[in-house]
């Protein structure tokens, strides 16, 4: 009965091909479990650290200055892991870099212990390091770690069975970030007592599942299914090893500078949204504690609502209208987000047009825009991705965060207003690289042939 719902809903599986993607789903589970939880730590801890620290002004600046700070420190981390794509591939990239974290994330848990200088010490400063390499540190595993699986994915599926598997492993993976952040960071501290160090030190034993599941799925899925996108011309163009070539790859093709606009995008308008949600949040509560429960709640609720999407067919836009229409769709969809923002920016309100603009995101356009780096070569899912994911995302966070740094100079009314004009120009911008993104992928599939 099941197997036969999701033959329905999400595709004709063969009985090897959803076995792959059951496997991959509880990877993907446990890969943005660990990322939803440490985001609810990534912004509390911040606010213990830094943000504590000053007014509602000082606050605001410090939120919008730490979107910066990390587009600034991930170019050097981005570049370290384009040198490991280099001499590492596949699933051993899986085993160097997941070590990587968990050695990281063991070091940051027995940090936060310190009574000196851990969340034991409430005394926030804008000079607090600690507090900004955190922050940076959790937007790392947000760009990197997650980028490397979707490549890694991308890397072993075609087009036909991508439409199929994507949106049933997110949906999967949903569960893992509903269910991780209310055990890791709100039952576990409670039940032993202690502060949200230990929350830390319990992503480390996760990321290492993440490394046993991969070389399960490896060792275990058959070869043909390991195979990915066949082209026509096998006559593939070999990049030399760089650790800027994903940069000049994505600087030199029209079609991954529109992958960069379609996130970026989507992030600039989701930033306007988010950056005063989270001030909101920071004016209203004031304890760690009570930050970290709050942002924990947001963080399953937004992934509970993107599994209810997947769970009634959102992707069935997508299967049955076409990847056009699933990627044209979204930037209407923020754009109507923006007029609602407009007309109301209370917390209440701003909690469920963020928790509605990432659902959208996770379940529709995500999956989507991940299908788009089918017909393209390895250079470009392994290192060109991470230099989209990372910066596309991150330069578009830094971007409307120094325009968010304006709103003081504003009143309240002019300055929403101006985010929302702005946002609507932005979505019709992005309508329209959508529909051009499609159009080169469909072509591209329709030949058999790389894009780039």
């Amino acid at each position: 009965m099941v197997t036969s719902f999701l033959k329905k809903w999400y595709g004709d599986f063969s009985q090897e091909e959803l076995k792959k993607y059951l496997i991959l789903g509880f990877a993907f589970a446990l890969t943005i479990g660990i990322y939803w939880t440490m985001r609810a730590l990534k912004d509390s801890f911040f606010g213990t650290f830094v943000i504590g620290y000053g007014g509602a002004k000082e606050k605001e600046l410090y939120l919008a200055l730490a979107k910066i700070v990390s587009l600034i420190l991930l170019f050097p981390a981005v570049i370290g892991y384009t040198k490991l794509v280099d001499k590492f591939r596949k699933h051993n990239l899986f085993y160097v870099i997941g070590g990587i974290y968990i050695i990281s994330m063991i070091a940051w848990a027995l940090f936060f212990l310190s009574p000196t200088y851990g969340l034991a010490n409430t005394v926030a400063s804008p000079w607090r390091i600690s507090g900004w390499i955190w922050y940076v540190f959790v937007e790392s595993y947000g760009s990197i770690f997650i980028a490397l699986f979707w490549a890694f994915v991308i890397d072993i599926c075609d087009q036909n069975s991508a439409k199929r598997g994507f949106a049933f492993m997110v949906m999967i993976g949903q569960l893992g970030a509903i269910a991780f952040p209310q055990i890791i960071n709100k039952w576990l501290p409670k039940y032993l007592g202690t502060s949200s160090w230990i929350s830390v030190a319990t992503c480390a034993p996760l990321v290492l599942g993440i490394i046993f599941i991969v070389y399960y799925f490896v060792k275990s899925t058959p070869k043909e299914l390991l195979k990915g996108y066949v082209v026509k011309d096998v006559s593939e163009k070999q990049h030399e090893p760089g650790f800027l070539e994903g940069l000049k790859l994505l600087v030199t093709h029209k079609y991954l500078l529109g992958i960069f606009g379609a996130l970026a995008f989507f992030e600039l308008i989701s930033t306007f949204i988010d950056f005063n949600f989270k001030t909101m949040v920071f004016a209203t509560l004031h304890s760690e504690a009570e930050r970290s429960f709050y942002l924990t709640d947001y963080a399953s609720t937004v992934n509970a609502l993107t599994f209810l999407f997947l769970l009634f067919g959102i992707n069935n836009i997508q299967r049955w209208l076409g990847i056009r229409t699933a990627l044209a769709l979204v930037p209407i969809i923020l754009g109507c987000f923006m007029l609602l923002f407009f007309f109301s920016s209370t917390l209440s309100a701003l909690f469920y047009l963020a928790l509605g603009a990432k659902a959208v995101n996770y379940a529709l356009n995500g999956p989507s825009l991940k299908q788009l780096y089918i017909p393209t070569t390895e250079d470009v899912r392994y290192k060109s991705q991470a230099w989209i994911e990372t910066f596309g995302s991150r330069s578009a966070k830094a971007g409307a965060s120094v325009l968010n740094l304006t709103k003081g100079a504003f009143a309240a009314n002019s300055y929403i207003m101006m985010l929302t004009i702005l946002s609507l120009g932005i979505a019709a911008s992005w309508f329209f690289v959508a529909l051009l993104l499609a159009d080169t992928y469909n072509k591209a599939i329709k030949k058999g042939e790389m894009v780039c």
